[in-house]
């Protein structure tokens, strides 16, 4: 049985949002024009395929579809499919670190060092003056592993089992990044390398801890930590990229070098009941809660990061969460939630190339809307 916070009415299709029947104790007043609205518009964003889940109120929690779930047999997305979260992921690791900080296992203001010592310690990099905060908060300076020579072809690691320590090593070796005035340079190696940091502490993995601490008690039974597995569980959103002027199926991946950063797999509805649980104060105490949402500004106009999520202001005073994903084997992940854990929006895109700034636009207006 998932955890559910109110019913969920499953959607075949765009065009079958209101003729859909409503499952018993759904309210009355619900409104779906904006849904409809929003999954019209959806239509034309140039994605191959969209799962969509949209929570409020007064709907509940609605899943749909746009598109096609596999463009070879001709499978619709309906809103029920898996796919790579990717970066995601970020915000459940930031959210184990900060329960373990609530626990008083590990400070904010620590160091690197003070958990692994020496490990980082190079003429551009000292893990004496990198704060488990900075790690999270995209303010350390490390530069990102992605940047080596050894991922100029990814394709040529597709199926190569790669460990996080591996993936630090990398970045070490690489000039500092550019950062913004704030300090902000968006670096996977910042969250690989606080995997390790949860292991030193707890003497298990992060995704043990995420499984522990979050999945199982939310019960998430669509979520997995995908290690070493290449596939997707069914029903599964493929994912495409461009080559030339062809879209190719990259679907089945080893993502195991993403770990921290970015590795779980999961479906709308499981991430939909995470982040409102995060918002709401179900994962993390007051304290630490506050600690997740203080940000810096991002190199991006008006984005801030705060601990592991991403603040949008689309609208003067609208205060949207969230953490967007990408995956090599072409899968996208979009998500905004109000302030209050109320309503949200959460994307599964099975393809690397499509409109995003009309998804942003669509997406914020759809919150703004929904009652």
């Amino acid at each position: 049985m998932r955890y559910r916070t109110s019913a969920v009415v499953a959607l075949a299709c765009a065009a079958s949002l209101l003729t859909v029947p409503t499952k018993a104790g759904a309210a009355p007043q619900c409104d779906t024009t904006p849904i409809r609205t929003a999954m019209k518009a959806l239509e034309g964003v140039g994605a191959t395929g969209m799962s969509v889940t949209v929570k409020s109120p007064n709907c509940g929690v609605r899943t749909g579809g746009v598109g096609l779930a596999d463009r070879r047999t001709g499978r619709k997305v309906v809103g029920d499919e898996h796919s790579r979260i990717g970066s995601d992921t970020k915000t459940w690791t930031a959210t184990v670190v900060l329960q373990l900080v609530g626990e008083g296992r590990i400070g904010l203001d620590d160091t690197v060092d003070d958990y692994l010592p020496g490990l980082i310690r190079t003429r551009l990099y000292d893990g004496r003056t990198i704060t488990i905060r900075q790690l999270l908060q995209h303010t350390s300076g490390l530069p990102d592993y992605l940047d080596a020579p050894f991922w100029e072809d990814e394709e040529a690691h597709r199926w190569d089992h790669i460990e996080p320590l591996q993936t630090v090593r990398q970045a070490l070796a690489l000039p500092r990044p550019e950062r913004a005035p704030s300090g902000f340079a968006y670096s996977n190696t910042n969250y690989n390398l606080v995997g390790l940091i949860v292991k030193e502490v707890t003497g298990r993995s992060i995704a043990t801890e995420i499984e522990e601490r979050i999945i199982a008690p939310l019960g998430l039974c669509e979520t997995e930590w995908a290690g070493d597995r290449t596939t997707l569980p069914k029903p599964e959103l493929r994912g495409y990229v461009e080559r030339g002027k062809t879209l190719v199926d990259r679907t089945e991946w080893n993502t195991s070098e993403a770990d921290a950063s970015g590795a779980l797999i999961s479906d709308g509805a499981d991430t939909t009941t995470f982040w409102t649980a995060l918002l709401t104060g179900k994962l993390l105490a007051p304290a630490q809660l506050a600690e997740l949402k203080k940000t810096v500004a991002e190199d991006v106009a008006n984005e801030r990061y705060g601990l592991g999520v991403e603040r949008h202001e689309p609208y003067p005073g609208f205060v949207l969460w969230g953490h967007s994903g990408s995956m090599s084997s072409g899968h996208k992940f979009r998500n905004a939630v109000t302030d209050d854990g109320r309503r949200s929006v959460t994307l599964l895109i099975g393809s690397e190339s499509f409109d995003s700034d009309r998804v942003d636009a669509i997406m914020s207006k759809l919150l703004r809307d929904l009652r």
